[in-house]
């Protein structure tokens, strides 16, 4: 189940079945028009007002469960962190390659056709490795919190 208010009536909450997806949006919007229809909202929408202006309301999770969760997160990020760098530095000499090999299109050179279709494949591949190390250097902070998490419930109770 997924609930949806409204910024203007955050006592309207709307439920809807499954999980927060566009259906789930459209439906909770169906339940908003049958509450205009009846006259049973408090609040005038102005025109425009759509699905995506919906605020999903978010359950509170117990502590005792979220500090496992917590630790299963940290886990998973750091993991993923694991396998971006990995992806990095196996992609990093090749795309360096590439990107000396840039440096002939800005020289009064003939370029052979092969030559450009080299470079093509070589602007893949640094496509690739950017990407790849723009979501690694991303997940690099956000794996700084996940140390965090895993180190404070490693402590033992007594230290």
């Amino acid at each position: 189940m997924v609930q949806y208010t409204l910024a203007q009536s955050p006592e309207i909450i709307l439920t809807v079945p499954g999980k927060d997806s566009a259906k789930a949006r459209d439906k909770a919007m169906d339940q908003l028009m049958e509450l205009m229809e009846e006259g049973q909202l408090p609040t005038e929408l102005e025109d425009g007002f759509g699905p995506q202006q919906l605020i999903e309301v978010k359950e509170p999770k117990s502590t005792a469960a979220s500090g496992e969760e917590e630790v299963t997160q940290a886990v998973q990020i750091l993991s993923n962190l694991a396998n971006l760098k990995l992806k990095v530095q196996e992609s990093k000499a090749e795309a360096l390659e590439a990107r000396q090999a840039i440096d002939i299109l800005f020289s009064d050179e003939a370029i052979a056709e092969e030559e450009i279709v080299r470079l093509k494949e070589g602007f893949k591949v640094l496509k690739s490795f950017a990407q790849a190390n723009l979501r690694y250097q991303e997940a690099k902070i956000k794996a700084e919190d996940a140390r965090r998490i895993l180190d404070r419930a490693l402590k033992s109770p007594d230290s």
